[in-house]
């Protein structure tokens, strides 16, 4: 079979063909009188196999070594390539998450697109220091990237790395709230927590409220408590029940105790907060170490002579 019909049979380039020939992997087993390359049936079947390596992602010197030893064992060579394919991905999936970010941020021109990109590496480093860096390295005249900076605050673990975040996006412009809400409802408890206390961090943003109020319900303790003392700094009463929990389990119950007491000075909620108070020292009332802590935060907020009358 002349080579142009074995292009046209296995679909390989003519070009390719000649490649092949000329780096010895398929050369065609006979030559015409005239001088033509003659391929054989067997060649052509050698071409397919080749064809079909490729498709692989292996290489037409792995692809000689295979054809000079066919018994040899696929195995190792089928989990380097998993493992170099696997690490494509990631390039590829980081790129892919490099122009999402520039996409989403809208650069107005090579500089900001740049600066975007360097934001996105040092977020995605192994090392929290880095990550930090890269946030506190951001330009103060500069909006940072909301998206960006909502998604990282959502995974990030360390609690120096998600402060730099939660501050980079309280300075922020765009609708930082809109981005939390979604991680704030999300079934992974961890990434709930994060939003939250993201949230916290920035009460007085629009629709930050809603969300914080939503939070008191949360199954997590953590969620629960920021959601609640950053309530308590609002005047917002819908924390106090909260609040009083947080006294009497001993979480967090001398930020609870300063909350309430802020609050029982607001004429709307100083009844709430007694009422719930004196309610769960009843309910406390064989736990002794329970009713003091609300004893105490009863006495800060309406004075000892009421606490006496309890």
């Amino acid at each position: 079979m002349l080579i142009g019909d074995v292009a046209r049979y296995t679909g390989v380039s003519v070009r390719m063909l000649r490649h092949y020939d000329a780096m010895g992997l398929v050369r065609p087993t006979g030559r015409t009188i005239g001088g033509y390359r003659d391929y054989s049936d067997d060649d052509v079947r050698t071409i397919l196999q080749v064809k079909t390596l490729r498709s692989l992602g292996l290489t037409l010197k792995q692809i000689g070594r295979i054809l000079e030893d066919p018994c040899r064992a696929p195995a190792a060579l089928v989990d380097d390539l998993i493992r170099q394919t696997e690490e494509r991905l990631d390039r590829e999936r980081e790129l892919l998450d490099r122009l999402r970010a520039i996409a989403a941020s809208r650069p107005a021109d090579w500089q900001e697109a740049v600066r975007i990109v360097k934001l996105v590496r040092g977020l995605g480093s192994a090392s929290a220091s880095r990550r930090q860096q890269s946030v506190l390295s951001w330009p103060a005249d500069v909006a940072p990237p909301v998206d960006l900076l909502v998604r990282a605050v959502l995974s990030e673990s360390d609690p120096n790395v998600a402060g730099a975040l939660q501050w980079a996006l309280a300075r922020s412009d765009g609708d930082v709230v809109a981005g939390l809400r979604t991680g704030a409802q999300s079934d992974d408890v961890d990434i709930r927590r994060r939003a939250v206390l993201a949230i916290a961090a920035m009460p007085e943003a629009p629709g930050a409220d809603v969300v914080l109020v939503g939070a008191l319900g949360d199954s997590d303790v953590t969620a629960r408590k920021h959601a609640a003392l950053a309530l308590g700094r609002l005047g917002e009463a819908a924390a106090v029940p909260v609040l009083v929990d947080m006294v009497a389990d001993g979480v967090g119950d001398v930020e609870a105790a300063e909350a309430l007491e802020s609050l029982s000075r607001i004429p709307a909620c100083a009844r709430s907060v007694e009422a719930s108070v004196a309610g769960k020292m009843k309910d406390v009332a064989a736990d002794s170490a329970a009713r003091e802590r609300l004893a105490e935060a009863l006495a800060g907020c309406v004075g000892p002579s009421t606490v006496n009358s309890q």
